[in-house]
């Protein structure tokens, strides 16, 4: 066996597919307009509403992936989210100054192209009347030149009585670059096969579209693997050698995404060239990377550029527009002003009554690394991330571009489905390297401000004794304690913190999900739903009053259910034993209060918070003077095994 051979040398195990080695990325001459994206009028799955695609006005229509066919007396409209042109971020980061439409046309009806402003108004830039034509290729420019802050060009194609209409190879295009960018597209994956070989089948299936993309990446950090799939086979010879699939210890998301960083940046003979990180777990549109590449290559400037996020369980969901962190507090996911957040896109908006349009162009803080392209020059500038094996690793890196000159911009219309955030529970070990590397990104990128974030944990500590949240306090204090620990913590790229909280939180029952029909020590029938009360209006007076009665050992209810939604400090602070519905809705967490472990956790929180208070500055020290070696090549080198 290769693997088991290689591992008993110590060396990394060779790729099944391909040879890493023998790829060379290099520019290449472009043929003809690049095609910035594909005009499409269904998505990749059935789940996914034709309606992101072009929207149907009135009358009888026909659409598919490729092609759209207009009965009489019929209106199409591409003012969706995908049916847009993101005019405004094209105009703003870009050197292109116009943009076609082109199309192969049969039939007879009406083209034209819409465009609007920052607040949604509608107005047509150019028209055209087809007749009786047969495979006609037609083209309406439009140029980039009112769009700064603001708005979107659109197809609308209408019919009248006795006329149909088909189109088919709809592609919006710009002048070509005098050379294209190779790009990589990178995979981390870590047992979740069948979701990521779905996800390279998809990308062969429309492989001869994606003419920019030069190579992809397959980081296979589990137990369950990719290549043990009946499908990859077949997968693997449609992709020819631009597949390349490496087989590597599980270093986290951090160590998976870096993998296509670290292979790229050793194989490329030039300095441009692309790598588009993807998540494994997503329903891919592989319109996106036609999206994200041709940004890329015609940006004025290197800037590292993300694609948007929708709710893989709810389908029209946008997750967020655009977002920012608030570093010394320890926010991420904040949506910028005038950003649309788990909007619906085929929606209204409530207050200004208008559809759910992102039409002012936002500039972002940072990008998750569900779909993000990065341009070799960010690397060469500033490195590669921090082995932080998973959680804050996208948010450092980004603000760590912005202070060398490299912003991020996400880019609308450059969709993946992913899975809902809010159906993930708060209170899972992962819940570490949150904390524990927003600190380190705090330490980093912001003023560092040692007693407002002392408040801050504080203030969750609190929160989560009073919610009978042992687990997750210990989950806390751990992650200060290896913050104040130094980078050393980050030496073997998360391996030994990762099993190492999980041993800690295995000690709290309340950590652990159960069916709502074997809750142990409860019978079922015996828990009954008691809802939370509103909001309390004087919160401080309320937490104090909570605080004294959990010390004196007074509480309302004895048992009793909480739905998720309602599992809040004030609440679940009145019960004996709360059985608390986990956020993924699949079972439900026994709370039991326990006045000795609260006032332990209390007591070790105090004294840890306290320290990163007087401490914390010399930590951050630390940190920046070990950023150059933590994130060099030869560090990631050593962490590959190579």
């Amino acid at each position: 066996m290769p693997g088991k051979a290689a591992a008993a040398t110590g060396q990394a195990p060779a790729p099944a597919v391909g040879k890493v080695d023998e790829t060379r990325f290099a520019e290449h001459t472009p043929h003809g307009r690049l095609t910035a994206q594909r005009g499409l009028y269904a998505g990749p799955a059935p789940i996914v509403s034709k309606d992101l695609y072009a929207e149907v006005l009135w009358g009888s229509v026909v659409r598919d992936r490729a092609a759209v066919v207009l009965e009489p007396m019929s209106k199409v409209s591409g003012n969706t989210y995908f049916g847009r042109f993101p005019a405004s971020y094209w105009q703003r980061w870009t050197t292109a100054t116009e943009v076609r439409v082109e199309a192969v046309v049969t039939g007879s009806g009406q083209l034209s192209v819409g465009a609007s402003d920052t607040e949604g108004e509608p107005r047509v830039v150019v028209a055209e009347v087809v007749t009786d034509v047969k495979n006609r290729t037609l083209s309406l420019s439009a140029k980039l030149d009112k769009f700064h802050d603001g708005g979107a060009l659109w197809l609308d194609l209408e019919t009248e009585g006795g006329q149909t209409l088909r189109l088919e190879q709809v592609r919006w295009t710009v002048e070509a670059p005098e050379t294209l960018r190779p790009t990589a597209v990178t995979i981390c994956t870590m047992n979740r096969a069948d979701d990521c070989l779905k996800n390279l089948q998809a990308l062969a299936a429309d492989l001869a579209s994606l003419e920019t993309l030069d190579a992809i990446y397959v980081a296979d950090q589990g137990t369950d693997l990719v290549e043990s799939r009946d499908g990859f086979a077949q997968a693997a010879k449609d992709l020819g050698d631009k597949l390349h699939y490496i087989k590597q210890p599980n270093l986290g998301g951090a160590g998976g995404f870096t993998r296509g960083l670290y292979e790229v940046a050793g194989h490329t003979v030039t300095e441009h060239a692309n790598v588009l990180f993807m998540d494994d777990d997503v329903l891919l549109e592989p319109d996106l990377v036609i999206r994200m590449t041709a940004f890329a290559n015609r940006q004025a400037n290197p800037v590292i550029v993300g694609g948007q996020m929708l709710n893989l369980l709810h389908p029209n969901q946008l997750h967020v527009g655009a977002e920012y962190a608030n570093l010394n507090v320890l926010q991420p996911g904040l949506p910028v002003e005038h950003s649309l957040t788990t909007a619906d896109l085929l929606g209204i908006d409530e207050e200004t009554l208008k559809p759910n349009r992102q039409e002012r162009r936002l500039d972002a803080g940072y990008n998750g690394w569900w779909s993000c392209l990065i341009p070799y020059e960010v690397v060469k500038a500033i490195g590669y991330p921090l082995p932080f094996f998973f959680q804050w690793d996208d948010a450092e890196y980004s603000y760590r571009a912005r202070a060398h000159g490299f912003p991020t911009v996400t880019l609308p219309g450059a969709g993946v489905w992913h899975a809902d955030f809010h159906w993930k529970d708060w209170d899972e070990w992962h819940r570490y390297f949150n904390l524990r590397n927003s600190i380190i990104t705090a330490a980093l990128h912001s003023p560092f401000n040692t007693t407002l974030l002392a408040r801050v944990l504080v203030g969750h500590l609190v929160r989560y004794l009073l919610s009978m949240q042992y687990g997750l306090s210990a989950t806390l204090i751990k992650a200060v304690e290896d913050f104040l620990a130094g980078p050393e913590i980050l030496r073997d790229g998360g391996v030994e913190a990762m099993k190492e909280i999980r041993r800690i939180r295995d000690q709290y029952p309340e950590t652990k999900r159960h069916k709502p029909t074997e809750v142990p020590g409860v019978a079922s029938n015996d828990i009954s739903i008691i809802n939370a009360a509103p909001k309390p209006s004087l919160q401080r007076l309320v937490l104090i009053k909570r605080i004294l009665d959990r010390i004196l050992g007074r509480t309302r209810h004895s048992l009793g259910a909480i739905p998720v939604d309602e599992a809040s400090w004030w609440h679940v602070a009145q019960f004996d034993t709360a059985i608390v519905t986990d956020a993924s809705q699949e079972g439900v967490r026994v709370r039991t209060y326990d006045r000795a472990k609260m006032i332990d956790l209390a007591i070790r929180g105090a004294k840890v918070v306290n320290r990163l208070r007087k401490e914390g500055p010399a930590v951050r020290a630390q940190y920046k003077r070990a950023m150059p070696e933590l994130t060099s090549r030869e560090n990631w080198q050593r962490l590959y095994n190579l």
